[in-house]
């Protein structure tokens, strides 16, 4: 089955930390300041273009089971090259321009020129500057338990001071969460990991040490303002609430990529409904019941990480940018920029790549203007794909079998109805050259039900199967006719076919385009027994 959990939108790496003290001596609770309130953020009277696309964008799985065929050995792949189509002597310009249009936009999209390998949780792994960092911050947090530094007043944030008075009312927050001494010891956790009690605890502390560069002030800074906001936000509470699902087409968690992480994707164009839309966002008490609901599931979904050393403690984002609503919206705007800020302030180090699919012409003015701005890092995690490279590159990092038939991959939400395949039978993978004939051989050892699927992403090929016994005096069996298969045809197509004697069965795509097409099959035998 698909399980489809509503998900928060792309989250974001916490920016670097400004603090630039080298080689500090290793701090201790009573010497460090405790995090000021954020600041409140001020709506512009007026904002420019190029401030409207920058904030609009965030960042931010008995008798009828079926038995498989011997291995790879009995597939057998032929391609033959095909005649040219007849080239058409009336051209449509419209096409022929827009095509070019699509090209060169494809061209301008930008790419990520470094590659960001996910860091291992596993203490053995880390470099000795690294290891000495986790255990000063882990001392730290010790320290802070048993002196409570991590309880707080429940009333609201005050105003931000001025900069000449931060440091001292930090200073004077620190010393009076020291001198509550006589208040009962709390259990501290986070994410429902109670903390200081196994391994798990160094694997959330890491990341508030990736977070701000390994530098022990700044995360345990970070780490107890974290703490402060769950207590005042009501975390444990807001996770069992009821929020509805009316978002749930917007953001969902479906398949896992090839290196095993949760995917979230994240649609926005699901926002040009203007009925969700005004629903959603149309006055502060609506968009700040938005927030709860992205909050809330992104707590679910982490929840369900593996936060032990080598566990799987970070998600995979997709983020469809297809009909995004654009700079336009102002509400959108102003949810986003207070969104992103909450994710990048208390979520440190939950993503394992960004992908952004069906990218706009606009996002170009975006990134020109953001890139400059992020680490290396950051933009290592980023892949971008313009509508025609999108299933293509999402077939990189998550295999088709995961990825739904939305985008180009085979999942399905599984029901009775197709009860033939699910996300553990996998699929295979087959580069069809343009003006070339791809044909697949199954063969067929004994009596058995054999059923496939399979799609061209894209289509505008020709499909046909055919079974073709050993026996050279008994006669093929059309099991499909050629077929031309269209962009708007179904995009799966399923097929059965019970065989009575040994052969093969075939099937034949027949690519006439100049374009290249990815050909996904798989199948399932089912033995007749006598």
């Amino acid at each position: 089955m698909d399980d489809r959990i509503p998900m928060v939108l792309p989250l974001a790496d916490p920016p670097p930390s400004s603090t630039q003290e080298e080689n500090p001596p290793p701090p201790t609770v009573e010497s460090l300041s405790a995090v000021a309130d954020s600041p409140i953020l001020t709506e512009k009277e007026s904002i420019s273009p190029s401030e409207a696309v920058l904030e609009s964008v965030p960042f931010t799985t008995a008798e009828n089971e079926l038995v498989s065929l011997p291995p790879p050995a009995a597939v057998v792949e032929k391609e033959e090259p095909l005649q040219p189509p007849p080239r058409s002597i009336e051209l449509d310009s419209v096409a022929v321009e827009s095509a070019k249009c699509n090209a060169i936009e494809e061209q301008k999209i930008p790419q990520t020129s470094v590659s960001f390998k996910e860091e291992s949780n596993r203490v053995a792994d880390l470099a000795e500057s690294e290891r000495k960092a986790l255990q000063e911050l882990r001392q730290l947090v010790e320290e802070g338990t048993t002196n409570h530094a991590f309880q707080f007043e429940t009333t609201p944030p005050s105003p931000p001071a001025e900069n000449s008075k931060l440091e001292e009312n930090r200073e004077k927050e620190v010393q009076e969460a020291a001198q509550t001494s006589c208040l009962p010891e709390k259990k501290l956790s986070i994410w429902g990991v109670p903390l200081l009690e196994d391994d798990r605890t160094d694997v959330i502390l890491l990341k508030f040490l990736r977070a701000r560069d390994f530098k022990v002030r700044d995360a345990f800074l970070m780490f107890r303002n974290t703490i402060r906001w769950r207590e005042e936000f009501g975390i444990d509470s807001l996770v069992d609430e009821n929020l509805g699902d009316d978002l749930e087409k917007v953001v969902y968690m479906h398949g896992y990529s090839r290196e095993s992480h949760p995917v979230c994707y994240n649609v926005f164009g699901e926002f040009q409904n203007k009925d969700l839309y005004s629903k959603v966002f149309s006055d502060e008490e609506k968009r700040n019941k938005f927030l709860r609901w992205r909050i809330q599931f992104l707590e679910r979904s982490i929840r369900k990480l593996d936060f032990r050393p080598g566990g799987i403690s970070t998600m995979f984002q997709v983020n469809d940018l297809k009909n995004f609503p654009g700079p336009g919206k102002r509400e959108l705007r102003l949810a986003t920029k207070q969104a992103v800020q909450v994710l990048q302030d208390n979520y440190p180090e939950f993503v394992a790549k960004q992908v952004f699919i069906n990218v706009p012409w606009w996002y170009l003015v975006f990134y020109t203007m953001i890139g400059p701005f992020l680490t290396q890092r950051t933009k290592s995690k980023f892949i971008f794909a313009g509508p025609s490279k999108s299933a293509e590159t999402l077939f990189k990092y998550i295999s088709p079998e995961q990825v739904p038939i939305e985008y180009g991959g085979l999942s399905v939400d599984y029901c009775d109805c197709n009860p033939d395949f699910d996300a553990s039978d996998q699929a295979t993978e087959v580069s069809i050259k343009p003006s070339t004939k791809q044909t697949v051989e199954i063969i067929i050892y004994e009596k058995c039900i054999i059923a496939w699927e399979l799609r061209v992403v894209g289509w505008e090929v020709s499909y046909s199967a055919e079974f073709v016994p050993n026996n050279e005096e008994a006669y093929t069996v059309i099991i499909q006719k050629a077929r031309k298969m269209a962009a708007t045809d179904e995009p799966v197509i399923s097929h059965s076919f019970q065989v009575f004697e040994l052969g093969k069965v075939l099937f034949t795509i027949d690519n006439p385009t100049s374009k290249k097409k990815k050909l996904m099959y798989r199948f399932k035998v089912k033995v007749l027994r006598e």
